[in-house]
């Protein structure tokens, strides 16, 4: 019988978060995949566990991800670890449970820590709806991409970032999104945690004078669908009824639901607006030569 991979998260502060399955886990398995095994070997030193280790990161993900997965195949049970959190979440683990999933192979996740969730849970901001961005692209066309993308986001939106690009994250965000109220978390779970409920611009204001320490994550409200409303309202108020109707069309919504979404931006009914393009449309055609 196949082995089964286990995701195993683990501490991402304070040693304390680990939770007794994922120690019992750790030392039942048969080979652990670590991030970094140097700074794994801290963990399993600090729990006791001898289970033997081997690398999976960025740089080996794939090569490494097919022999874990015979190793599998031939029943060996495999515990996927991070450097810290939980894995598969902003990391190479994401790769190695796809190619599992298609190689047959039983997966299964143990709950624990995750940076992006501690985060939101102590931000105040809403959390019944969020999107998690991770660490925005280092390409610049497609972080152009990504911030374009987050205009009009209505959910909270959780960003990672390194201390040492945080100020330039910040200017990229005020830049693209306009200033938002955001909550920068640091240091999660460890002494000097911290929360710092703020705008862009106010974190901006503190950064460029104090440099910022430990990983951060930047936990920001999202547009609201009023500004949105208004914002599409003042896109068509100078177009006519036609054009507007176009603004629809080319979204791929039928010539019925671009009617009622037009008839909802003018607040008229659809039959208004029917009797209106209808009388657009005799106004453009040519007299008859009968």
């Amino acid at each position: 019988m196949a082995g089964k991979l286990y995701l195993v998260a683990t501490p991402i502060g304070n040693m304390e978060d680990m939770t007794f399955r994922a120690v019992r886990i750790l030392k039942e398995v048969d080979l652990i995949a670590a991030e970094d095994t140097r700074n794994s070997m801290k963990l399993l030193r600090h729990f006791d566990i001898h289970t033997p280790m081997t690398s999976y990161h960025e740089f080996n993900k794939i090569d490494k991800a097919y022999t874990l997965i015979e190793k599998l195949k031939q029943g060996a049970d495999v515990a996927l670890i991070t450097d810290a959190g939980t894995p598969g979440i902003s990391d190479p683990g994401e790769d190695l449970v796809r190619l599992a999933s298609e190689a047959g192979i039983g997966i299964t996740s143990l709950p624990g820590c995750c940076a992006a969730v501690t985060a939101l849970t102590i931000s105040s901001l809403p959390t019944r709806r969020f999107c998690f961005e991770a660490f925005l692209p280092a390409d610049k066309k497609e972080k152009e991409q990504i911030l374009e993308e987050l205009k009009t986001e209505t959910r909270t939106i959780i960003i990672y970032e390194a201390p040492h690009r945080l100020v330039r994250t910040l200017k990229e965000l005020e830049n693209a999104l306009g200033d938002r109220r955001i909550t920068l978390c640091r240091e999660l779970t460890k002494k000097h945690e911290e929360a710092f409920c703020t705008t862009l611009s106010g974190a901006l204001k503190r950064y460029e004078t104090v440099e910022p320490k430990g990983e951060c994550v930047i936990v920001m409200e999202g547009r609201s669908r009023r500004d949105i409303r208004e914002e599409e309202q003042r896109s068509w108020e100078n177009k006519s009824l036609g054009e507007h109707m176009d603004i629809y069309l080319k979204q791929g919504m039928s010539r019925k639901d671009a009617m009622k979404a037009v008839a909802r931006d003018r607040g008229v009914s659809k039959s208004d607006i029917y009797r209106q393009l209808l009388g657009e449309q005799n106004r453009e055609e040519p007299p008859s030569r009968a």
